[in-house]
């Protein structure tokens, strides 16, 4: 096996760039003999040596942190840049950065040649751009490959850190791999080629026993089948599936490093919980697939990349989940998989009225598997002294509240075993007994919670009262009440714009010049007047309804007469939303979502 080592080949950043009406020069800020030169104009891409181009043009440079990629909209093409970022910490010595700003600049120098339409639909293209990379947490390195595990990289071949970041990445966890295409055809740019990933990043320096040593987490999410809570769920016709991250944690001490890596993901079947108006619109199996061949798939790829793996089902026995969950058992005994294993653990029944204890259960079903597993360590010398040979792949039906909890426990497990292996704890010490630590562990894993969560559903997680002090307090139980409220307005009213902005720049939905001349712009659909007018209307009978019942001084036959007719018209309103509660919701307009699921 090959000495485990960093990397050779280093992506060029920070960079300057200039922009001039015809051209963007760009070139590394420590290195002015090359120039990457992109022409506005013909849109080519070409490095050319500097031969004092810029001193002709008499223009200052911007400093950016890298490029995104190129994308193509109504008005033309447009180059995203990394306008401002910040280190977050090292990983095996190498700097990690966090976006905090993009930006797009346009080649063209004005819209006139676009319709009104056009403009306006272009407009929103470009606000949806944003939307995406202002999404909690984006990150990219110049030297060090976030998309790998330790363990991944151990076993690559010394031609492997030759090659840019940008090829050798894992592409599931790649997020500009469409953004980046132009630039991809020229190898002589691979200097240039920054990948991005979204995600979670935890970099901490801790002492315990007088001993320093750096707790990593690294959440991974995969740009495969990316989208939002409801309008994403289940697995694609490849086994890819919805939600699905990737979360490495990580131990470095004294050139030392171990690692330990969980999946989670959502249910490896074709389903389906369109939004509707209801709180908890029921999930539903959809038919007329081979849904045994779609978890194979899933399985098979999980086992390729992880040898082993344990899929832990956390959702309910009792409806409206246990339809999908007896569906996700029996379909899994039908293919019964090699070198995988399926555990349940209904986590709502068993941890019900505050049984938290209860969880303990869970872990003495996993024990062996987890004994079995391991984890990574690579010591000093580059010995590899043992690798995870499986992995956990946990899920809820969303795969964000339950999962990150059990996820938690799982890795704190493990890293007591890394712990005492570097001799960091002693014998016979659990992470309970350095406060310090362990309030550390506890809060990155909230804060991985929340992230995860936040990107998936727009919202902070559930339970993270648990996670960060081990216990369900009534003050969480509330912030979870918010959190609730918060996703079924954003499932519903809002996420089929933010669908719409992840299959844009993802490049699912590619944009023509010919949208809006040819054919319509998908963007420029509006629903009939009467979806808008219907809730003002329910919203203007509650407030008369509480008018009349709150501003009369006393309550004659007129009044309660008043109460009733408002009474009925807000019953009558919300009956008729409900009835057609599908035509109210924010679907996307971009891609078309699967047969016969809005319809369920």
């Amino acid at each position: 096996m090959a000495k485990f080592n960093e990397s050779v080949f280093r992506t060029h950043g920070p960079l300057l760039l200039f922009t001039t009406p015809e051209k963007f020069y760009i070139h590394p800020e420590n290195d002015t003999n090359e120039l990457l030169v992109i022409d506005r104009v013909s849109h080519k891409v070409l490095l050319e040596p500097n031969n004092c181009q810029l001193m002709a043009e008499s223009i200052s440079g911007q400093r950016i942190l890298g490029l995104i990629g190129i994308i193509n909209l109504l008005a033309g093409p447009y180059l995203i840049i990394i306008s401002r970022a910040a280190e977050i910490g090292q990983i095996m010595d190498q700097p990690v950065y966090h976006i905090e700003e993009i930006d797009l600049l346009p080649f063209t120098r004005n819209t006139l040649h676009l319709t009104e339409e056009q403009n306006n639909a272009n407009t929103l293209y470009i606000s949806m751009i944003k939307s995406v990379l202002s999404t909690p947490e984006f990150y990219f390195s110049y030297s060090y490959d976030i998309t790998h595990t330790l363990q991944r990289l151990s076993k690559a071949d010394p031609e492997f850190s030759k090659r840019s970041l940008f090829e050798r990445s894992d592409s599931r966890f790649v997020w500009n791999q469409h953004s980046m295409q132009p630039l991809l055809s020229k190898p002589e740019l691979s200097r240039y080629w920054l990948p991005i990933t979204l995600g979670f990043i935890s970099i901490k320096s801790i002492t315990i026993n007088r001993k320093v040593f750096s707790y990593i987490i690294i959440s991974r999410r995969s740009a495969n089948r990316a989208g939002t809570r409801l309008f994403t769920r289940g697995a694609d016709n490849q086994g890819n599936v919805a939600n699905f991250v990737e979360t490495e944690q990580i131990v470095e001490f004294e050139g030392s490093r171990s690692s330990f890596t969980q999946i989670r993901g959502s249910i490896p079947l074709i389903w389906s919980q369109m939004p509707n108006l209801k709180y908890k619109p029921p999930p539903i199996v959809l038919p007329n697939f081979n849904q045994a061949e779609i978890m194979q798939k899933h399985i098979d790829s999980l086992i390729e990349h992880y040898s082993k793996v344990t899929l832990i089902s956390l959702i309910d026995s009792k409806p409206p989940e246990s339809s999908i969950s007896a569906k996700y058992k029996e379909v899994f005994n039908s293919i019964s998989p090699r070198n995988a294993r399926y555990q349940y653990f209904d986590f709502h029944h068993e941890c019900s009225k505050m049984r938290w204890h209860r969880l303990s259960i869970l872990m003495e079903q996993i024990a062996h598997d987890q004994r079995q597993y391991g984890y990574f360590l690579c010591l000093s010398d580059g010995r590899i002294s043992s690798t995870q040979e499986g992995v956990f792949r946990s899920n809820c039906i969303d795969s964000l509240d339950r999962t990150n909890v059990v996820q938690s426990m799982i890795a704190k497990t493990s890293l007591e075993e890394q712990l005492k292996k570097f001799n960091i704890l002693f014998v016979g010490e659990k992470i309970e007994d350095h406060p310090f630590l362990y309030n550390v562990f506890r809060n990155v894993w909230a804060d991985n919670a929340d992230i995860c969560s936040l990107q998936y559903s727009g919202t902070g997680a559930l339970k993270t009262d648990f996670t960060r002090t081990g216990k369900r307090s009534q003050m969480g139980l509330l912030q979870d009440g918010l959190n609730s409220m918060m996703r079924y307005y954003k499932n519903n009213f809002a996420d089929g714009f933010r669908q719409d902005s992840i299959d844009l720049f993802l490049g699912k939905y590619v944009v023509t010049e010919e949208e809006g001349r040819s054919y319509p712009c998908p963007l420029s659909s509006k629903k009939d007047n009467r979806y808008f007018f219907l809730p003002l209307f329910l919203l203007g009978s509650a407030a008369m309804f509480f008018c009349s019942l709150f501003l009369r001084n006393e309550f004659d036959t007129e009044t309660f007469a008043f109460l009733l007719f408002w009474a009925g018209m807000v019953a009558g309103c919300c009956i008729v939303i409900g009835y057609y509660g599908n035509e109210f919701v924010d679907f996307p307009k971009l891609c078309p979502l699967r047969p016969n699921a809005i319809d369920n």
